[in-house]
Formats: structure tokens, sequence, C-alpha cells
């Protein structure tokens, strides 16, 4: 015989329900934040049940790690982050809703409050469930001994399944969020490398970019030289000094490069990739090497260290992934410009700087010896040239041009500069050097030629004229112009000799 329920038997369950859907209402307005959605359950809850104390944990089950991050006290609430074990609380390890009607000091894992405040004598715990997973737990605690019934841990349970799901909405809302913002910062990233073709530039912005994104101990930009990686750009206390060198028998970091996978090293095997006696921190964290692969090859590769107790997620994976890919793009087109700048700077056939380079570091050298600096310069010019290239041919011609741009090139410093002034002419811009000076840097090419091997087959021989910079001079053509006189005049004087 089935038995019929009365107004009276059905009116708790109605107000419980009732109840139910106004939290979940309530929990379902936007939030900004999970602490808002904490403090919002906490709210509720106080509103439909007695709540003396109270607290939320979240747990992480690889881990087995519980985490309170709210909790209360006669209404007043507070975000903390108070670990204990999950697997020592019967509600995260069942699932299952608790109810303790006094004595709840003796059952208790953890003590919530100030030094001084009164202790709790009854709760109501429920887990915070996702699917199949429990993902933490509410507990509603009262000074009073059986203060609570099956029905308010019936309804503190529905409570905790409206405020598990509002956590989820709340997760998935800051997640595509922080894609959002990822996207934007890396699109961002990606017009400012691109931007840059300067190659010192770009690999400076590369690890400042991978630093800040990953919060790293270190960021190292390696790139591939022949049969070594070196270290091209670096930031942070866990990173090697720019410059450094290691082979590719670098099993991890090769590897990375070899098959464009991502790797990660243990901080324990890191200095195992390195050379022996490098004076540098060790690695406190995990290293997560990703390579920069270019159109047609892997230029090098990207490593980042953290610190001691962190992970990479396949997010920090996939970020440093992107990061990688704007990288290569932007050292490609540093490193192409670079090429065509040296190109449209440089003599094709004597490898010497052009006229237009020429003409670049002579407004700069003028406009110094202007402002008192010493400026000299020597006009070179192989004599006899036109004659030895008809009747030796073009081929023999340009290698005896190449043997003299050797010859000047090896004999001038750094700080100079030598070019290809014309056909068979070169001149030679001296900073810091007197009229002596420049002379005696013209017998030591004239030696030189005369002493070559190559040329000495050849029989020609180089002119030279030689002139300083003087106040009247007005334009860098009065300089060369005198120069040119001076290599014209020694020529007379070597013809009236003969």
């Amino acid at each position: 015989m089935h038995g019929t329920s009365t107004a009276a038997d059905l009116a708790p369950l109605a107000a419980r329900y009732r109840a139910l859907l106004e939290v979940g209402h309530s929990l379902s307005s936007p939030m900004e934040g999970e602490e808002d959605l904490y403090a919002a359950v906490y709210r509720e809850t106080a509103r439909v049940m007695e709540v003396d104390g109270f607290y939320i944990s979240l747990y992480e089950d690889t881990e087995d790690l519980a985490t309170v991050v709210f909790w209360a006290e006669q209404g007043r609430g507070r975000f903390a982050r108070i670990p204990y074990p999950g697997s020592e609380s019967v509600v995260i390890q069942t699932g299952r809703a608790s109810l303790i009607r006094d004595s709840l000091e003796s059952r208790s894992l953890l003590v919530l409050g100030d030094a001084g405040s009164r202790l709790t004598r009854s709760a109501v715990t429920a887990p915070l469930r996702t699917g199949d997973r429990v993902v933490g737990a509410i507990s509603a605690q009262s000074y009073q001994a059986e203060a609570y019934s099956q029905a308010e841990m019936e309804l503190l349970q529905g409570i905790a399944d409206v405020a598990a799901l509002a956590m989820e909405n709340v997760r998935h809302l800051q997640e595509l969020d922080r894609r959002r913002r990822e996207a934007e910062r890396m699109e961002e990233i990606g017009r400012l490398l691109a931007s840059s073709l300067d190659s010192e530039l770009v690999l400076t912005r590369v690890v400042e970019t991978g630093s800040d994104l990953l919060s790293a101990e270190g960021v190292v930009v390696w790139l591939r030289e022949g049969t070594t990686i070196q270290v091209a750009a670096a930031r942070g206390r866990a990173a090697p000094h720019v410059g450094t060198e290691i082979t590719l028998e670098a099993r991890r970091i090769r590897k990375a490069m070899d098959d464009g996978t991502p790797r990660t090293i243990p901080p324990s095997q890191w200095a195992q990739e390195l050379p022996p006696g490098l004076d540098f921190p060790a690695a406190r964290g995990p290293v997560l090497v990703v390579p920069l692969q270019g159109e047609d090859q892997v230029l090098g590769a990207i490593s980042v260290t953290l610190g001691e107790g962190r992970t990479f997620s396949p997010e920090d994976t996939h970020l440093l992934q992107r990061l990688a890919g704007h990288a290569a793009v932007a050292l490609e087109n540093a490193r192409l410009h670079s090429t065509l700048q040296t190109l449209s700077l440089t003599d094709a056939l004597t490898r010497l700087p052009n006229r237009r380079q020429l003409d670049v570091h002579l407004q700069r050298e003028f406009a110094a010896a202007h402002r008192g600096r010493p400026l000299s310069v020597v006009l070179f010019d192989v004599d006899r040239f036109k004659e030895y290239n008809d009747t030796q041919g073009h081929v023999a011609g340009d290698r005896a041009l190449q043997a003299v741009a050797q010859v000047l090139s090896d004999e001038t410093r750094t700080m100079n500069l030598v070019a290809r002034y014309g056909g068979d002419e070169f001149l030679a811009v001296l900073s810091d050097t007197d009229l002596a000076g420049a002379e005696l840097h013209a017998q030591r090419i004239h030696r030189r030629v005369a002493r070559d091997p190559e040329l000495r087959t050849t029989g020609l021989t180089l002119s030279s004229g030689v002139a300083s910079f003087s106040p009247e001079m007005k334009r860098i053509e009065d300089l060369i112009r005198a120069a040119d006189e001076d290599m014209y005049e020694a020529k007379r004087l070597a013809r009236s000799s003969r």
C-alpha cells in the first residue's frame, strides 16, 4: 500500500528547492573571477542555512593536494591558500556529503580562525563535483551541537553542485579570456618582431618576451653555427653568457632541433648539455627547449628555465612554440636584410666596401675632421692595369684586383676603411691619422704588394697619393682631389726618374 504526502511534508522540500533556485540564479550571474564566486557561494549559503563558520577548498587529485581558498567566521570572509592532504578528507575521497552533529574539533583536519576564536561543534560538508571528479568541498559549521540535519546536508549538496558548475563556468570564461589576451599579445609580439630588421634587436626582444610570458628564471636563444650551437641572446639568472658555444653532441638540444619536437629537460640533467666548468647558476627547475624552425632549415632553439617547484603546462609549450615561430620568421627576415644590405654596400668583385658605403663613411669622418679630429686619405692606383687586362684577359685582371684588395684589407685597421673607388683605384680613409701616418701606411702597402706572391707574377705595381684634411677644405671632393694630385705628381716623378 502506497502512502500519500501531506502539504506539511512537502513544505520543507518546496522551500529547499526554492532556496536552490535562488542560489542557482545568484551564482549564474556574471562575476569578475573566482574570488567573487567564492564570496557569493558563502553569502548564498549563509542566507539559507545557519553558518557560524564556513570554508571552500579545491582539490588537485594528481598531487593529492587540497587547498582552502576561502573561509569565513561570524560573517567575515577571507581569501586564503591553506593546504592539507586531500586523501585524509572523507568527503573528498568518497565524493559523498558528511554530517557531524557534535565534537567537530576531534574529527577536523585543520582548524581555521584567529587565536582565541570559538570552536565550532557541528558541521555539514559536501563535495564539489564536476562529472565523476571531486574538485573540492564546501563546509558549513555551527557553534551549536545538533545544528544540522539530513535536510541541511542535502541542501548543502545542492548548493555545492550549483557552485561546482558555476566555478567550472568561471574557469572556462577565464580560459577563453586568457587565450584571447594571449592571442592579442602574440599578434602584437609578432608585429613587433617582424617590424625589426636588426638581428640583435630581434634576439633581445625574444628573450625579454619569453621571460615575461613564462615568468622564467632564464631564457636563451641558441643559434646553429656550423658544427656548434652558440648562445646568441640570454636573459635571467639561469642563463649562460652570450657567446657560449656547445657542440652538436648536446643530445637534447640537438634532438629538439633535428626532429622539431619540444623537449623538457629536468634540472639535474641540464648541466650535461653544457660545457664543463661553465660559470653560471645551475637550473633550479625544468628546462623547455623549442626549435627555431626557419623556412628551409632549423636556425636553432629557444630554452626556458623555470624556478624550483614549477612545471611546464601544455599551454606553456604551445605559447613558446608560437613565440619561436615568430622569432624564426623575424630572424630570417633580419638575416636576409643584412645580406641585401651587405651586397648593396660591398663591391661584388673585391668584397671591399663600394663607393656607396665609402661616401657614407667619408661624410661622417669629414664632419668629425671639421670638429678637430685628424683625417687623412690615401688614393691607390694599379699601374698599367688596362694594358695587363687587355693582354692577359679579364679573368686574370679580376684576380689581380682581388689580390690588391686583400693586401689593402689586411693592412688597414678595423677603425679605418678601405674601399674600391673606381675601376682600378682604391681609397683608404684613415681616422685619427696625420699626413706622416698616412705616408707610412702607403709605404707599408707598397712593400706588401712587392712581396705578395700572386702580384709579383703579374708585374703590377701601385701608385699612391696622400692628403690630410685642412680647415680650408669645404667639401669631401677637396680632400680626395688633393690625394689625386699627389698621386699624379708621384707618377710624374717616377716616369722622369726612369
